[in-house]
């Protein structure tokens, strides 16, 4: 059994055409999929509107109780429903998801160490419910996830989505081969930020970490890379960086390498 599974996210969400074109191409990727999304850019401008502003921390965004309702409401409720809907247009069969539904991701309030990230659900391998993805996969049903889990005891946590990809991706490993794919408005992990074509064919986690060291990857690259490889070194057959109109093939994209 072998699953892709797919992390939409920034501008791809935003943008209308950009999201069209990323689920066109995940509708014809062949066999089993799931489809994880963020939408921390559309949660930004619904916050700014009601005159609240995000705050991030390392590329993490520190959720206090009224950016986890704004949250809740945006990634679990318009985009999610918003990306449903426009599969079901492409004859996918889809259903979404947060974590609570079907207990399908359960999570645990990440502990203060020197920063409070607040509502901030972090997750492990034991988190993901792989029968219930399994399950649906089979009836032929496509899960599409967005990046709000629970605790188990009827608080909903927010959650990094790309931490989601990698964990899903990891569980699933552990008996199917899996590929995961992050998706994202640039053909790749970029040697120079200001020239959109220096994107990187390979990455190994030792170029990975000296990039990081002078500063050519920031911000929320470094999650997203960190997730990348750690799903890499625990049973991922292969993980890639890049557009979505590149899912069928490994042309103009990142590949992560040994």
């Amino acid at each position: 059994m072998k699953i892709h599974i797919v992390k939409i996210g920034g501008h791809l969400i935003n943008d209308p055409k950009s999201l069209h074109d990323s689920l066109e191409a995940f509708c014809k990727l062949q066999g089993y999929k799931v489809l994880i999304h963020g939408g921390g850019r559309k949660a930004d401008l619904i916050s700014n509107k009601m005159g609240l502003f995000p705050k991030m921390i390392k590329g993490r965004r520190v959720t206090d109780k009224e950016t986890l309702d704004i949250v809740v409401m945006t990634y679990a409720g318009i985009i999610n429903k918003n990306i449903v809907a426009r599969l079901q247009s492409y004859h996918c069969n889809a259903l979404g998801l947060c974590g609570a539904d079907g207990n399908c991701i359960q999570s645990y309030l990440r502990k203060m160490v020197n920063i409070d990230y607040g509502y901030v659900g972090d997750i492990n391998v034991k988190s993901v419910n792989t029968h219930l993805i399994k399950f649906l996969l089979k009836n032929n049903i496509t899960p599409v996830l967005c990046s709000i889990t629970h605790n188990g005891t009827g608080n909903l946590l927010n959650t990094n989505a790309d931490t989601i990809a990698a964990y899903i991706a990891m569980s699933l490993a552990q008996e199917c081969e899996v590929e995961l794919h992050f998706c994202f408005e640039r053909k790749g992990v970029l040697r120079n930020v200001q020239d959109s074509e220096s994107y990187l064919k390979k990455i190994n986690f030792h170029l990975f970490q000296k990039m990081k060291q002078s500063h050519t990857i920031t911000n929320g690259m470094i999650p997203k890379l960190e997730n990348a490889f750690f799903a890499f070194q625990n049973g991922v057959s292969k993980v890639s960086i890049g557009l979505p109109i590149h899912l069928l093939n490994d042309l103009n994209k990142t590949i992560l390498c040994l």
